[in-house]
């Protein structure tokens, strides 16, 4: 409902149901015919369960307009969300920023998401690709894109979340800005899909999604770029994986890099070492924020 009280004049909503096995089409459609009544909408179902970056790759084609905005379908934005976003996002490509966490009940949690996770650091301006080949802090559902730049970047990385490629995509050439003020309510739930170290608890799960994610990120993006910075990420990971398998020197080469992303590289050559039982727990203060 929050966004039918929208004041963003000439607005329009894309609906792409991802051929839930759960909700039948005709009750989603019913909901939004329901629901949006201040503004036209199209609705559409995929042919088959593609995934979320598929699918808001298949609504960035279809949709029509200046500027695109992701929405994710449990937060709850204020009315003036995209009236401001418009209004401060000024010559960037992308606007993006702080949101108010809520639990699934809308109790508030904190007045910033950074309460909750220290380690979203927002940044603006220009040159930010090469910062965030390694952490994203463009949340999507906070997001203003420019649609040239948003259509441009099809097809979307699938080693990313569709927010992070997408803000990867505009810092190459485009200066990215941020809110001066929290403009949506952010759901915290168990059912979110981004989180610190998400599907980790083991060593093995660390390597086979943390470094393994990263691996695959690096080799998509150099198919999509040849920045020295994608070489610099490129041969860090080289180095974590040599360190992971315990190779000779390895050690000091990781460690000669440290520059790239020094709490990363201290936690592979300690926390890569540590019994099991100790690493399981060092995960488990991390994704607490306890560390």
């Amino acid at each position: 409902m929050s966004l039918n009280a929208q004041t963003y004049p000439n607005l329009r909503l894309y609906v792409r149901d991802d051929c839930s096995p759960t909700v039948p089409f005709e009750t989603v459609k019913a909901l939004v015919e329901q629901c949006i009544t201040a503004f036209p909408f199209t609705i559409e179902r995929n042919g088959r369960n593609l995934g979320s970056n598929k699918t808001f790759e298949r609504l960035t084609m279809e949709a029509e307009g200046d500027y695109f905005a992701y929405c994710d379908q449990d937060d709850i934005w204020m009315p003036e969300k995209l009236s401001v976003s418009e209004a401060q996002i000024g010559s960037a490509g992308l606007l993006c920023g702080d949101v108010i966490p809520i639990d699934a009940n809308g109790r508030k949690l904190a007045g910033s998401i950074t309460k909750l996770r220290p380690r979203i650091v927002f940044k603006e301006g220009a040159g930010l690709d090469g910062s965030l080949i390694y952490r994203n802090f463009v949340i999507g559902c906070t997001m203003l894109i420019r649609s040239d730049i948003a259509k441009a970047a099809v097809p979307f990385a699938q080693s990313m979340v569709h927010d992070h490629y997408l803000a990867w995509f505009c810092a190459q050439e485009n200066e990215i800005a941020v809110a001066k003020q929290p403009l949506l309510y952010y759901r915290q739930h168990e059912g979110n899909q981004t989180g610190v170290l998400t599907n980790v608890v083991t060593k093995q799960d660390y390597l086979d999604y943390h470094l393994g994610e990263f691996l695959s990120r690096i080799s998509e993006l150099s198919e999509r770029s040849d920045s020295e910075a994608l070489h610099q990420a490129a041969a860090w990971a080289r180095a974590r994986c040599d360190n992971a398998a315990r190779k000779r020197g390895a050690v000091r080469r990781l460690w000669a890099m440290r520059c790239v992303n020094i709490t990363t590289t201290l936690f592979e050559i300690v926390g890569l070492r540590l019994p099991e039982p100790l690493f399981q727990w060092a995960i488990r203060l991390i994704r607490s924020g306890k560390l």
